[in-house]
C-alpha cells in the first residue's frame, strides 16, 4: 500500500492525468469499463518514441450540467425566471447575459456541455399563465396564480403550483398535455435551442427534459437525456406524469424510453434526481407503488435505463448521511433533512437508507445477490437543478436556485420553504452552490459524452473543476504512482471508474490507482479517500472509509484517521490561501480487508482544503449579517463512479 503524496506543478500535473486538448478516436464499446478489441491490441503494442502517438483513450474530463431549468418550467417561471433555453445555452457557452433579477452574469470559464431539462409536466404553461391566456384566466386557480405573480408574489405562487402538482390538484383544463399545440410548440423550441447551440468539438447542447414524478410531494424526478439530434427527438414528445397519457411510476417511464428507442433507433438514458427529498422512495427494497418487494423486472429495467445518479445539487448533497455513516467525519456535508419539497411531512430516520447514494450502492449488492441484477449499479454525477436558466455553481459566483435567490442583500436571511403545520423550514442560506457533472470522454460531442455516461466513466463535483482518475485491477504497483502517464497504465492494467472486476485471481486482492489534480483556479487538495461497501458473510451490507493519500506530513492517529488539514479561511474577508494542501495527489492502494467471496464496490472521494462558502462572499459584498447557524465555509469535493467487484 502506497501512501506517498506526490506534489508537482500544475503544468506537469496535466501529464499525470493523461490530459490534453486532443480529440482521439472512440475507445470504448458499450459495456462499462471494457476496452474494444482494437484498443486493447493498441495498448499491448510496443510503444514507439512518442508516448502520445496512437493514444486513443479519454484524455480530459468535460464539465457540464445535466439538470437546468428555464422559464419553460412552470415553477421556474412562477418564481421569476425569464430566461429561456436559448439564453441558458448562451450562458453555459461563456457569454455574458442579464439574469432574470437584473444582474449581469458570466461564468469564470465556459462549460463544455449542458442539458436544459425543463419539466415535461406543464411544459409551456408559464408563458400562457403570465400572458393571461383566456383558458387559464377562466380557471379560478389559473387566475389566482396570474394575479399573485403580477402582485409580486411569484415565489408564493410557485410553491402553490408545486404543492398543487404534487397533490394532483392542478385544473386539468389549464395544463398543457402531450398532443396539444402549446406542449408541441414548447418541445420544438427546446429542441431548436439545443440544435442551434450545439457545436461538436467545442460545446455540446443535449436535448433533454425532466420527468417530474412528485406524488404527495415525494421527489422521484428523472432527467432524460437523448444521444440524438432533432430528427429523432422530434418524433416523440416528453413523457409526463398525468394520466391517461402519462404516469408517475418509474416503470412506465422506462417503457416510454424503450418505446422511443424502438420507434426511432435512437438512444436515451435517465439520471435519477438527488433522492434526499423522496421520503425514502428513491432507492426502494419495497416498491412504494405496489407495497411489494422489488422484483426481477424492476431491477433489470432500472439497471438498464438509469445508468447515473445525481449525487449533489442545490437542494443538498446525496452521497452519504451522518446517521447512516456515523464513523465518516465527512458525511455531514450540505445535509438537507427536509423530507419532501413542500415540507408537508417531517423527515424520519427510517427514510434515510433509501435516499442516499452510499446506502443504495450497498443495497444494490444485496438485491443483486437475491435477484441476479443490481438496480443501483449507477455512476455518479453532480448537477445544479437551478431554476434560473443559469448554471452558475461557483461559490463566488452563485446565482441561486430560483430567481428570488439570485444575488441580493436579502437572500441570506430569507426563507425558501416553510410549512407551519410540520415546522419544516428551509432558509435560503441552506441552498447549496452545487454541482457539476464531469465526464471522461474522447471528444466533446453528443455521441462521445453520452457514451461515456452510458459506461459510467463520470464523477460528481460540488463545483470545482478538479481532474480525478480512478482505475481498478489486480496488478497495480507502487511504481505506477510515479508514472507520469497514469491513464496509460490505468487502462492497460485495469478498468476505469464505472467498470467491473470479476472473480479474483487466486491469492490476489484488488489494487487501485487514484490521482487528482486541483482546479487550476481553485483550492488545493486535502486528501483522497476510497469508500468501500460490501456484503458481509452474514449477508448484511457493510462500509468503510480509507484515507489513501493526503497532503503534508500528517500521520494517522490511533483510530487510523488522518488529522484535519487545517484552514486558512478568513471568513470576514471571504479569502483563503493555498499555503496548505497539495496541488496534486496520486497513489496506488491495495484493499487490506479483501475477501474474494464477497461482493463489493469502491469509489473515490476527493476533498479540497476548506474555502469560503457563497454565504461568506455575500456577507462581504453586501455587508449582510449572517443568521445564527449559517454555514460560512465549505469543504468542496468530488465523488467518482464506483468500480464493482463481483465474485
Amino acid at each position: 500500500m502506497n501512501l506517498k503524496t506526490i506534489k508537482v506543478s500544475t503544468a506537469i500535473g496535466a501529464l499525470i492525468l493523461g490530459a490534453s486538448l486532443g480529440s482521439p478516436s472512440a475507445l470504448f464499446a458499450q459495456d462499462a469499463g471494457t476496452l474494444d478489441q482494437s484498443s486493447a491490441e493498441r495498448l499491448a503494442r510496443k510503444p514507439g518514441y512518442s508516448p502520445y502517438a496512437g493514444r486513443n483513450f479519454p484524455t480530459r474530463p468535460f464539465f457540464g450540467d445535466t439538470h437546468l431549468h428555464t422559464a419553460f418550467s412552470m415553477d421556474a417561471g412562477a418564481f421569476g425566471a425569464r430566461l429561456g433555453p436559448k439564453e441558458a445555452y448562451r450562458f453555459a457557452r461563456g457569454e455574458e447575459i442579464t439574469a432574470s433579477a437584473g444582474e449581469r452574469a458570466k461564468l469564470s470559464r465556459p462549460l463544455d456541455f449542458l442539458v436544459v431539462a425543463d419539466h415535461s409536466d406543464g411544459m409551456g404553461f408559464f408563458p400562457l399563465l403570465v400572458g393571461g391566456d383566456p383558458v387559464i384566466m377562466a380557471s379560478q386557480q389559473g387566475k389566482k396564480w396570474h394575479d399573485m405573480i403580477f402582485a409580486g408574489q411569484g415565489a408564493a405562487a410557485a410553491m402553490d403550483i408545486v404543492e398543487s402538482f404534487g397533490k394532483g390538484a392542478i385544473d386539468k383544463e389549464i395544463m398543457p398535455l402531450p398532443g396539444t399545440r402549446t406542449f408541441q410548440s414548447a418541445w420544438q423550441q427546446t429542441i431548436k435551442a439545443a440544435e442551434e447551440a450545439n457545436e461538436p468539438g467545442r460545446f455540446t447542447a443535449f436535448i433533454g427534459y425532466e420527468w417530474t414524478s412528485n406524488t404527495g410531494g415525494n421527489n422521484l424526478h428523472r432527467n432524460v437525456i437523448f444521444r440524438d439530434n432533432a430528427a429523432r427527438a422530434s418524433q416523440v414528445e416528453p413523457y409526463t406524469t398525468q394520466a391517461p397519457l402519462g404516469s408517475d411510476n418509474p416503470r412506465d417511464l422506462w417503457k416510454w424510453m424503450a418505446g422511443y428507442e424502438a420507434k426511432t433507433g435512437g438512444s436515451v438514458l435517465a439520471i435519477a434526481h438527488n433522492g434526499n427529498l423522496s421520503n425514502g422512495r428513491m432507492f426502494p427494497l419495497i416498491e412504494s407503488f405496489t407495497g411489494k418487494p422489488v422484483d426481477k423486472e424492476y431491477v433489470e429495467q432500472r439497471a438498464k435505463w438509469e445508468r447515473l445518479y445525481e449525487a449533489t445539487q442545490t437542494k443538498g448533497d446525496g452521497e452519504a448521511h451522518p446517521f447512516l455513516s456515523p464513523n465518516d467525519e465527512f458525511a455531514d456535508f450540505e445535509t438537507w433533512d427536509k423530507a419532501n419539497l413542500d415540507g408537508s411531512v417531517a423527515k424520519t430516520k427510517d427514510m434515510l437508507e433509501f435516499e442516499y447514494a452510499r446506502s443504495a450502492l450497498k443495497n444494490g449488492l444485496l438485491l443483486e445477490q437475491q435477484l441476479g441484477t443490481n438496480p443501483y449499479k449507477f455512476g455518479l454525477v453532480g448537477s445544479s437543478d437551478a431554476h434560473t436558466g443559469l448554471s452558475a455553481m461557483e461559490e463566488d459566483n452563485f446565482f441561486g436556485k430560483t430567481t428570488p435567490q439570485e444575488p441580493s442583500p436579502e437572500r441570506m436571511i430569507k426563507t425558501f420553504i416553510s410549512n407551519p403545520q410540520t415546522g419544516v423550514k428551509v432558509m435560503d442560506w441552506e441552498v447549496s452552490s452545487s454541482g457539476y457533472a464531469a465526464v471522461w470522454a474522447t471528444d466533446n460531442t453528443r455521441e462521445a459524452l453520452w457514451d461515456a455516461m452510458q459506461r459510467k466513466e463520470t464523477y460528481a463535483t460540488t463545483g470545482p473543476r478538479m481532474a480525478v482518475r480512478f482505475f481498478g485491477g489486480w496488478e497495480f504497483a507502487e511504481a505506477d504512482a510515479r508514472e507520469r502517464l497514469p491513464a496509460y497504465v490505468g487502462y492497460s492494467k485495469g478498468v476505469p471508474m464505472g467498470g467491473d472486476l470479476k472473480t479474483a485471481p487466486a491469492g490476489k486482492s484488488p489494487t487501485f490507482l487514484v490521482a487528482a489534480l486541483k482546479d487550476v483556479i481553485g483550492a488545493n487538495l486535502d486528501r483522497i479517500q476510497i469508500i468501500k461497501g460490501w456484503l458481509g458473510k452474514d449477508g448484511k451490507p457493510q462500509e468503510k472509509v480509507y484515507d489513501v493519500v493526503w497532503s503534508g506530513d500528517r500521520k494517522p492517529g490511533p483510530d487510523g484517521k488522518v488529522p484535519s488539514v487545517g484552514s486558512t479561511v478568513d471568513i470576514q474577508n471571504a479569502t483563503w490561501t493555498n499555503t496548505i494542501g497539495a496541488s496534486e495527489l496520486i497513489a496506488t492502494w491495495k484493499d487490506p480487508d479483501f475477501d474474494a467471496g464477497l461482493r463489493a464496490f469502491y469509489y473515490v472521494r476527493v476533498l479540497e482544503i476548506p474555502t469560503p462558502r457563497w454565504t461568506a462572499y455575500d456577507a462581504k459584498r453586501f455587508g449582510t449579517k449572517p443568521l445564527p447557524g449559517t454555514r460560512m465555509t465549505i469543504t468542496e469535493r468530488a465523488y467518482t463512479s464506483p468500480i464493482w467487484y463481483t465474485p
